[in-house]
């Protein structure tokens, strides 16, 4: 019965995950408003727009997909692993607010610096969470045979701090190393991969 109880548990921390990021998903796409002329110079004016929308469209993308294979190595959910899902979601939360504010003010140095600051505390939120996950799991988990050093999810979060720091000076090379990191993360993580695969077969 404890089994089952923890995989209820799992399959609505998945599900509450997934509807707040399609929520944010949703947000982010209403402030994509059509051109008001009908020439390819009103279509060539919203590429600032659309830009700053499909790289926070990509970012939640990526964390949908590595945060639903995270779960699936996942085999036990407390009440710390529901506070780090909660402190994630949060940061993500702010993804619409930032967007917004950094193509708004013209890719300005602070927006774009707080975009990144945002982008980081996600980060840290997302790597947080997965400490938790591996201390609830105990011996032998799944997830941090997988992880191991997790070198990409620290050398992501020294480029968002390097990003932030450019930001102040050219803002548009904050933007490419924020760009970088969100291709980094493009394709789901082999080494999560490996181990569903593993045990798939077994």
């Amino acid at each position: 019965m404890r089994e089952k109880g923890e995989a209820m548990q799992k399959n609505r921390l998945e599900a509450f995950s997934d509807g707040v990021i399609a929520i944010l998903i949703t947000i982010m796409v209403f402030e994509v408003k059509a051109p008001t002329g009908a020439n390819s110079e009103a279509l060539v004016s919203i590429i600032p727009i659309f830009f700053t929308y499909l790289l926070s469209f990509l970012y939640l993308g990526i964390y949908w997909n590595n945060h639903h294979h995270m779960l699936q190595l996942t085999r036990r959910i407390n009440g710390g692993v529901l506070w780090a899902n909660l402190h994630l979601l949060f940061w993500l939360s702010l993804f619409p607010f930032t967007t917004n504010w950094m193509r708004g003010s013209g890719f300005q140095s602070l927006p774009v610096a707080v975009y990144g600051l945002v982008l980081f505390l996600a980060g840290l939120s997302y790597s947080l969470l997965q400490g938790t996950i591996i201390r609830a799991d105990g011996e032998g988990s799944s997830l941090r045979a997988a992880v191991g050093s997790d070198f990409k999810g620290k050398a992501s979060l020294v480029l968002y701090l390097f990003g932030i720091a450019a930001a102040f000076l050219v803002p548009l090379l904050a933007v490419t190393f924020y760009v970088v990191v969100a291709f980094l993360w493009l394709i789901p993580d082999p080494r999560i991969e490996k181990h569903l695969a593993a045990g798939a077969r077994e």
